[in-house]
């Protein structure tokens, strides 16, 4: 599996719109036959600051993703919103280490 862990820092005046635009493509992101999760996560002790947890069955379902009319509509539509350039670090996971033990819990 390959996982994507995205921060996102949002200016304070733009969060309502980034959370709508954010779950809009991770609804659409859940679609993609490739993609195995898609959370949007909202720090508690700063809500300007969103994780987004992507697990893809592999590396060209990420590929695919970028590729993907929801996606650079997203992309686009939250640029402007963010307060610094979001951060993104990829991964391979160690446990569980199947994705039918992944989807089971």
């Amino acid at each position: 599996m390959f996982i994507a862990c995205v921060s996102v820092f949002v200016k304070p005046e733009y969060r309502e719109v980034f959370i709508e635009a954010s779950l809009e493509n991770a609804r659409n992101t859940r679609k993609e036959p490739k993609n195995l999760r898609f959370d949007v996560l909202q720090g508690l002790d700063d809500p300007d600051r969103f994780f987004l947890y992507e697990v893809y069955r592999d590396e060209t379902g990420m590929d695919d993703h970028k590729n993907t009319s929801h996606y650079n509509k997203w992309r686009e539509a939250v640029e402007e919103m963010m307060a610094k350039p979001r951060e993104g670090v990829k991964h391979t996971n160690l446990f569980p280490e199947t994705e039918e033990a992944f989807l089971s819990k």
